[in-house]
């Protein structure tokens, strides 16, 4: 007679915080890249940039106040000018937009450094866990 004594390992919860891991790191490398490219679109110049194109900052502001944050309990990443910095500039710019007295042509800067990483994403999670 054969017998077979088989035991049940439960690697579940390893699983899921290796995957948790994974996703909190890969989100962080791609909105970090997104940030890099945004503000290596912004050229630093009195003059206005032209509308369609990323916008121009006259001191450099602009640029160091796009930062970014992954939330790795929810899996939620964020990217963009922070609005403590340069108010809301950034996303008068973005959209095009009326502050005050001024209205801002269509400047975006955010969506193109994103379209520019969608395919990192997908690419940043293969053989990650």
């Amino acid at each position: 007679m054969i017998g077979f004594d088989f035991k049940f390992v439960d690697t579940s919860k390893l699983v899921i915080d290796r995957a948790k891991d994974a996703t909190f790191k890969n989100l962080g490398h791609t909105v970090a890249t997104i940030r890099k490219d945004a503000q290596a679109s912004i050229d630093i110049s009195a003059e206005p940039s032209q509308p369609g194109t990323p916008p121009n900052t006259r001191d450099g502001k602009l640029p160091r106040a796009i930062t970014f944050d992954v939330d790795k309990a929810s899996d939620i990443a964020v990217v963009g000018p922070r609005a403590s910095v340069v108010g809301q500039a950034g996303a008068a710019h973005e959209h095009g937009e009326t502050l005050g007295e001024t209205d801002f042509p269509e400047r975006d800067f955010m969506e193109p450094a994103l379209e520019k990483n969608l395919s990192r994403f997908g690419e940043s999670f293969a053989g990650s866990i």
